[in-house]
């Protein structure tokens, strides 16, 4: 993972990292939960300019195949990897010495 932004148009980015902030403001967006994500690890600047990525690939999408935007919701990646998120609860409790049984 590179520690620096590549270089563009200075102009182009500070737009893009606005909208993000404005973007992850909404709880119930799938920005929010990308930026959550991202900063748990992270930090907070560096999920900032990864949500400003991500928006900026969405807008190319949209204007590429002039396709409206669909918003994926903030449980996005709860539904998406649902048997990993089950999987990793279970190897956690029986880390803890609890014996879990799925019928």
């Amino acid at each position: 993972m590179s520690t620096r932004i590549r270089k563009g148009n200075q102009h182009v980015k500070s737009v893009l990292v606005e909208c993000a902030r404005s973007a992850i403001r909404n709880k119930k967006s799938y920005f929010y939960s990308r930026y959550q994500r991202i900063a748990a690890r992270r930090g907070g600047k560096r999920a900032l300019i990864a949500v400003a990525h991500s928006m900026l690939i969405a807008v190319y999408h949209i204007l590429k195949e002039l396709q409206p935007y669909k918003e994926l919701g903030y449980d996005y990646y709860d539904t998406c990897n649902h048997e990993k998120i089950i999987q990793r609860n279970i190897r956690s409790l029986e880390r803890l010495g609890v014996n879990v049984v799925i019928g």
